[in-house]
């Protein structure tokens, strides 16, 4: 299929994972982890240390995060949500949205175009 690319990448195969476990905090970082990148879909894994942030942006597609460890602060369209672990938010795609570390914490990024 066109513009498929490759699947999975930076993450083992026929193994069992903890998602969180693929990327570290790092003292006042914002780090992330690609896992899929096409046209179609991106994964993506962060930690943010407490404090840290990522300003407000809008994305080209719907986004959904899922908190895997920790607190996040996300506002969307203006409005403040506030999530912990195993906690999911759907970010609709052209809406602006930031995301704060309330405390360090550590999230699953899944964009669909």
């Amino acid at each position: 299929m066109k513009g498929r690319g490759k699947l999975y990448k930076n993450i083992p195969k026929q193994e069992k994972i903890l998602l969180k476990n693929l990327v570290e905090y790092r003292d006042g970082q914002v780090v992330s982890k690609t896992l899929v990148q096409n046209d179609f879909v991106s994964v993506t894994i962060f930690s943010f240390d407490k404090g840290e942030e990522i300003l407000t942006h809008a994305s080209g597609g719907d986004a959904m995060v899922t908190v895997l460890d920790g607190k996040g602060r996300f506002t969307v369209g203006g409005e403040v949500f506030t999530l912990t672990e195993g906690e999911s938010l759907i970010m609709p795609k052209d809406v602006p949205h930031a995301v704060f570390g309330e405390e360090k914490f550590k999230m699953e990024l899944v964009v669909s175009f």
